[in-house]
């Protein structure tokens, strides 16, 4: 009998989950993030209000493991950036496809109310930089480095910096919502950034 149970009680832990991060999604969407309750979040998702606190401790706990999951591919990993051995064609993918992320209004409304919680909550903050953007700024890192070593990057160049010249004004067109991210202006960031790293002439 147990062994029965046991993949149904799975099920439903992994059921319960998934309809709680959609609902805390949803319904910041709808609500904004200073009138989401969790008491709201488990009436949209269908379970009770102590089956929310017994995986998270708040409802910026909820949002902030809903956005990283809108991070994540359907296997958990976080999306990789390509090598393909063309730098540019593999920064421009990646942007474009950052950019339709941040742009989506499912991304858009829950990634601006969780990074206004994170200012606020200086502990959220961090947990957010650890768990949602370091990952992914390390995987630009890793390519940087890649494309360093082979010859078209300038050797010496902080890659952590040259990230953040590709990152940087692509976050803060975001965060201003005055001007659309569109792939010209992603392939434009790539285009400029790499041509202040390309190797210099002996």
């Amino acid at each position: 009998m147990s062994s029965n149970c046991a993949p149904s009680a799975t099920r439903y832990r992994r059921r319960s989950h998934h309809a709680i991060m959609g609902a805390t999604l949803e319904l910041v969407s709808e609500v904004g993030y200073s009138k989401l309750t969790v008491e709201a979040i488990a009436a949209r998702a269908g379970v009770g209000k102590q089956t929310v606190y017994r995986w998270w401790p708040s409802k910026a706990a909820v949002l902030r493991d809903a956005v990283l999951h809108l991070c994540q591919d359907a296997s958990g990993a976080v999306r990789d950036i390509p090598d393909t051995g063309d730098l540019a064609a593999d920064l421009k993918a990646v942007l474009r496809a950052t950019a339709d992320t941040m742009s989506h209004p499912r991304y858009d409304l829950p990634a601006r109310a969780l990074a206004a919680a994170g200012i606020a909550d200086a502990a959220l903050g961090a947990q957010l930089v650890s768990g949602i953007l370091e990952p992914q700024l390390r995987l630009y890192v890793r390519r940087l480095g890649a494309a360093q070593r082979s010859g078209q990057v300038e050797a010496g160049i902080d890659l952590r910096v040259a990230l953040e010249l590709l990152t940087g004004p692509l976050a803060f067109r975001w965060l201003m919502g005055d001007a659309p991210l569109t792939h010209a202006y992603t392939d434009t960031l790539v285009d400029l950034v790499l041509r202040g790293l390309a190797p210099r002439p002996s």
